[in-house]
């Protein structure tokens, strides 16, 4: 299955470059990733995908001093050909920023630009499982957000007073509680948007 796969980042040529590792798993690297934000996979039309299987998205950074660490960004099929995925949060931004304090005092560290992106092939109910998993992930996110922000408005607003019962204090600084309230709505009408909202 050569050729099967490629892949398109902004302003380069295309890779078909995909090494076949196994009968069902394929990689590919991506030079030079510390100005790409988005990364295109799709089928090229050299063959189908056998019936019944998808082609499972994962990327890695590979690090010679730790075993890969791959996390799945999605899936691609014969009725999905190619997919857009956002990498731009996959980042190491620590060890790819230039300003890294610790750098100076350790030596030059090697500092890896490159990534991998690999492909697995794998029966189509994976999807069905992935996507359950990640439904119960975000509820939990937003089940967590939400007890985390009623937390902190019941507990400011039991400090409130009015401005009556307020009394000069030199150097506080108060907010009133109405500025909460509303910053808390629009967290919230965010969060039900989108839950990852806070992840960009």
């Amino acid at each position: 299955m050569t050729n099967v796969f490629g892949l398109i980042v902004s302003g380069r040529l295309v890779q078909t470059d995909f090494s076949q590792l196994s009968e069902n798993r394929f990689l590919t690297t991506i030079l030079d990733v510390d100005s790409i934000n988005h990364a295109v996979v799709f089928l090229t039309g050299v063959a189908p995908l056998p019936a019944g299987t998808v082609a499972m998205v994962y990327w890695s950074w590979p690090d010679p001093s730790a075993p890969p660490n791959w996390q799945l960004l999605g899936h691609i099929s014969n009725a999905k050909p190619s997919a857009i995925f956002k990498i731009s949060n996959l980042k190491k931004l620590h060890e790819l920023s230039n300003d890294n304090q610790f750098m100076s005092a350790f030596g030059q560290q090697q500092i890896c630009h490159n990534a991998q992106i690999g492909i697995s092939i794998e029966p189509d109910t994976h999807v069905q499982l992935f996507a359950s998993s990640v439904a119960q992930q975000t509820n939990s996110y937003v089940t967590f957000a939400q007890k985390m922000l009623e937390n902190l408005v019941n507990f400011v607003a039991s400090f409130s007073v009015t401005q009556d019962q307020m009394t000069p204090t030199p150097g506080v600084s108060y907010i009133p509680l109405n500025t909460l309230h509303t910053w808390y709505q629009n967290f919230e009408r965010r969060l039900q948007q989108n839950p990852n909202f806070w992840k960009n």
